[in-house]
């Protein structure tokens, strides 16, 4: 993401010992970044006019439960399930998208909330935008075209907080990890949390135009890598990996992004909020197919 703090340049022992101690200055006091990814509900695939292809009542239904979670999510569920700092729900351009973060936000019960930052429904993002499609030679072109756009959303959405300044004397930021935090820094929020409404291919897909080009060719060589995307791109995981990846409609996948840098998934295409009546994968009902 860019942000690495440079390296401290001096001696061996003392550089190492320097760094180590902003790492852990960064750590204790820098901010968690947590995006929370959800698919669209189903929709209506039977128009090609993006303005006709809408949710259908069960889409509907399964975007309503999904405001009703991250609700829960947002105003805490107990004293050891503090509230989360939602800043944001992000959405994309289609209209399947917009439809169901519309359907998320009102039914998150934010009229509830008591002080705090409000959450704000940002306008729709065409970086978003689904890309790729099925693996045909045909649409190889169409992904190359897509790259910059699904890069551009990555690099926009995922990164890590500003590393914070330390204020404290050098004496003060080695303290023990047991030393009583002051009530300012009790107050300064170490979380935030954005949720961004999107697509399957978005969210899951690492699309590499060296994939096409062996799968059709049996080729080996080497072309221009193309889009690599959050899930997939944010986990450094291979290329391969999003072949063999399925997120369910509503589902929610969940990365944190720590001050330090890294990168972990605490969620991947969950559905617990939605019953079994209700599981799809487009227009796929259950799991029999």
């Amino acid at each position: 993401d860019g942000r690495r703090p440079p390296p401290i340049l001096q001696g061996d022992d003392d550089g190492i010992a320097e760094s180590r101690q902003r790492e852990r200055y960064i750590r204790k006091n820098g901010v968690t970044r947590h995006i929370i990814l959800i698919r669209h509900g189903q929709y209506d695939e039977t128009h090609k006019e993006d303005s006709k292809r809408l949710l259908t009542p069960l889409g509907r239904r399964q975007a309503e439960l999904t405001g009703r979670r991250l609700g829960e999510m947002i105003r805490g569920a107990g004293e050891e399930f503090g509230p989360c700092r939602v800043r944001v729900v992000r959405v994309s351009n289609l209209a399947r998208a917009k439809e169901t973060a519309g359907i998320i936000y009102e039914n998150m019960g934010l009229e509830d909330l008591e002080g705090g930052d409000a959450v704000v429904l940002a306008d729709p993002d065409r970086c978003l935008t689904r890309g790729g499609g099925p693996a045909r030679p045909s649409v190889v072109e169409r992904t190359d075209e897509q790259h910059p756009r699904i890069e551009e959303a990555f690099r926009k959405y995922f990164y890590r907080a500003d590393a914070p300044k330390p204020e404290e004397s050098e004496s003060e930021v080695e303290k023990d990890d047991a030393t009583e935090a002051s009530e300012d820094d009790k107050s300064k929020p170490k979380h935030e949390f954005e949720i961004i409404v999107c697509h399957a291919n978005v969210i899951r897909l690492v699309r590499d135009r060296f994939l096409f080009v062996r799968h059709f060719t049996n080729s080996m060589r080497p072309f221009r890598a193309s889009s690599r995307y959050f899930f997939c791109r944010a986990l450094q995981l291979p290329p391969e990996a999003w072949l063999r990846l399925c997120t369910f409609n509503c589902s929610l996948t969940y990365l944190t992004v720590r001050p330090t840098g890294t990168v972990s998934c605490r969620m991947l295409g969950d559905i617990g909020h939605l019953p079994y009546g209700m599981s799809t994968f487009s227009m796929h009902p259950g799991f029999n197919w």
